[in-house]
Order: C-alpha cells, then structure tokens, then sequence
C-alpha cells in the first residue's frame, strides 16, 4: 500500500491542468482561476487624497497647537480644490485630493469651526493623514498571478485597477455517480436493508464549492456491466469521474474491473484510515478517482487527495494546507494506518477527539473543527502536541 504522501505525489504528477482559457466579466469569476498575470496601468491610489474629514492645512501654519485660520474652501471627494494659500486651511472629506500648497490633514476631532474660521488644536507633522498617489499599487506592477483562485479580495483588487474582465481557465468538468443496490434518495421509501445516499450530497457540495461543473449520473446498480456503460457515457463529457463506492474486493464491488476494461488502474489501496481503498486511473481521455463508499472514508478521501488534485487539474496553485500544533485533550491508542481524526478546538486551545471514529459515523464531521494527522503506529498521550488540519483549510 502507498502511503498517504505516494499516494498523493502520484496524484498530483499525473494531472493535466485544462488548457482552454476564457474571458469573464470580473464580477462573475468568484472561484475560478486566474490563467495569466494582470498588471495594473496605473497607480492606486491615482492621485494624493485624505484619509480623513478634517482640514487640509500647512504644517508651518500650525506650528502654535491653536492656530486660528480662515478656511478658503470646501473640498468633497470627487472634487479637485484650488492650491492652498498661506495661512488658510480647506475643508476636506475623506478620499479628496490633497490641494496644492497642503502637506498635512487634521481630523476634524481636533479642530473646532466657527464662522469661516477654523482652530487647529494640534500640531501637525508633515504628511498626516495624506495617502500618497501609488502608496498601494504602482503602474506596471503584477497585482495577480496566473493560477490565483479568485476571491473576493483579489477581484476588488482586479476591479480597483479597472479590469472589468479576466482571462481564467474554464472551469473543470466533473462526472460522479455511486454504485449500490442498497442506495436510496432522501424522500424515497426505504427498503429493507437500504440507505440514504448521503454520499451525493456530500460530494456534490464539495465540487460545487471548488466551482466545477457537474455530470450527475445518479445511483448505478451493482452490475459489472451497468457500471461499465456508465464509465464509457462519463468519461465522454467530462474530465474527471469520480464515484463513491464498490472499490473494494467483494462480489459485488465492480469499480476495478470496470475501470481496468474501460481505461487502465494506476493506484489501488493507500495505508490510510478512514478510507484504504482510493482507485486512481483513466477512461478515454477522463481521470478517473473511485472513492470508498463509507460517508467518512469518502469525505475524508476527497479532502485529502481528490481537492489538490481537482486544484491541479484546474491550473491552480495549490499549497499544502496549513496544520496547526495543538495539544490533545484525549489518549488514543494509534492503528497501523496513517489515521485522520475527528476533533474539535475546545475552550482551553485543545483538542478533543469524537468518541466513534467509525468510518460510518457521519455525525463526527459536523461535530468536528478539522481532523488530526496521526502517523502510522502512533499512540497519543493526553497533553502530547498533534498535527491539526482545520476543516477551513480543506474544503475550498
């Protein structure tokens, strides 16, 4: 069995990022990846401005901490005001220019108006207040990087620099469908011996939020051949297929030969738990990922090893996600397996441990913060330091 690192390693050399790339309006490329650089034409801010309501003001001026001074103007954001005369001070509102002849902004808190006069209660420095033109971006500078995933911030940086569109890489086409006679829709009756098919809601809300296009194919019964017609219609309109359940080895699991008469099986098992059995290979021109069907093996499986290769696919850069050490609040025996715990934070900064551990118990990933990565053969004491991989890191 590959370990957890093979296993991943051999996932992320074999993927192919998509090469057709897109314009779309930058309102809409919440989630999609950047596919070059973008490099600002101008400044930000374009033009010296306040950071404050206050007055525009000479610090030589304002050298006695009460200078009196007639204000000769009335500067609102969006205005340009005429250059400042000696001994005067401009009424100014936040993101103004600067006028000519100003070199200091004093909040309006330490002034007091009266008439069309204004005393300054304070002794100003040079530059107060005043946000430099290109303090935060200057002209030709890179301010986005082929293979960002966009978000919010970087689109109102896109948009504070006047792109109102963005080259990305289109986004990824993703087949599932899930094997099982015993599989049954939410709203359905359920047989003797059937379950809820947790697993398409999961999976489906996991794609959705790493902003693929989904080929749902639904629920394929346990037939070699059924499974077969399904991996030939998937792997036609998608770049990925991916399915949940029938990995194993039993008489009914039909995902390995099916994959192995379809296309070709390049990982089978990997040394960890939840989840050993992970089927890697290809179909025609599609990847193929088969996930266990236990609801946590396959969340746990998708977390760690389909995200980053979805990512890759997608052209995106896709470090590793950030552990934090943390204390274990628990004693825990260890497996034989690299093992992926359920935890959560507690009041104190430590961790406590979900008392079912069972890959079917899919309370524990609600419960949970993120997981625990405890090597193989590990044993915990309670107050040891642990690897703690929060949920927020791995699941967009």
């Amino acid at each position: 069995m590959l370990t957890v690192r093979q296993a991943l390693e051999t996932l992320l050399a074999a993927a192919r990022p998509v090469a057709e790339v897109e314009k779309v309006a930058t309102l809409a490329a919440n989630g999609r990846v950047l596919a070059a650089d973008q490099v600002s034409t101008l400044d930000v801010p374009g033009f010296d401005n306040t950071q404050m309501d206050g007055y525009a003001v000479r610090v030589a001026d304002c050298a006695s901490g009460a200078a009196t001074l007639p204000v000769s103007q009335r500067i609102p954001a969006g205005h340009v005001g005429e250059p400042l005369q000696p001994g005067t001070a401009a009424r100014i509102f936040t993101g103004a220019f600067i006028p000519q002849g100003a070199d200091a902004v004093v909040m309006q808190e330490q002034c007091e108006a009266v008439g069309g006069n204004v005393t300054i209660r304070h002794v100003p420095q040079a530059g107060d207040w005043i946000r430099r033109r290109g303090e935060d971006i200057t002209a030709g500078s890179a301010i986005l990087r082929a293979g960002t995933r966009l978000r919010s911030q970087e689109l109102g940086l896109a948009a504070s620099v006047g792109l109102d569109l963005l080259p990305v890489r289109r986004k990824l086409r993703v087949a599932v469908f899930f094997t099982g006679d015993e599989l049954t829709m939410p709203g359905e009756p359920l047989a003797p011996g059937g379950i809820y098919n947790s697993n398409r809601f999961t999976l489906r809300a996991l794609l959705e939020n790493l902003g693929c296009e989904i080929a749902d194919f639904g629920i394929v019964p346990d037939s070699l051949v059924a499974t077969r017609a399904v991996l030939r219609e998937a792997a036609d309109v998608s770049d990925l297929i991916i399915t949940s359940g029938g990995v194993s080895v039993g008489e009914e699991d039909h995902i390995k030969p099916a994959v192995e008469a379809e296309g070709k099986l390049n990982m089978w098992q990997i040394a960890v738990k939840p989840g050993k059995p992970l089927a890697f290979g290809e179909v025609k021109q599609a990847f193929f990922l088969g996930l266990p069907g236990n609801p946590v093996s396959s969340f746990v499986t998708f977390l760690l090893f389909v995200r980053p290769f979805l990512l890759r696919l997608q052209g995106a850069e896709a470090p590793p996600p950030r552990a934090y050490a943390l204390r274990a609040d628990f004693a825990w025996k260890g497996d034989r397996r690299n093992e992926f715990l359920r935890a959560r934070v507690n009041e104190t900064g430590g961790l406590d441990l979900f008392p079912n551990q069972s890959s079917g118990v899919l309370t524990s990933t609600v419960w949970g913060d993120g997981l625990i990565d405890n090597p193989a053969g590990q044993a915990i004491a309670k107050g040891d330091v642990v690897r703690f991989l929060p949920f927020n890191e791995l699941l967009y």
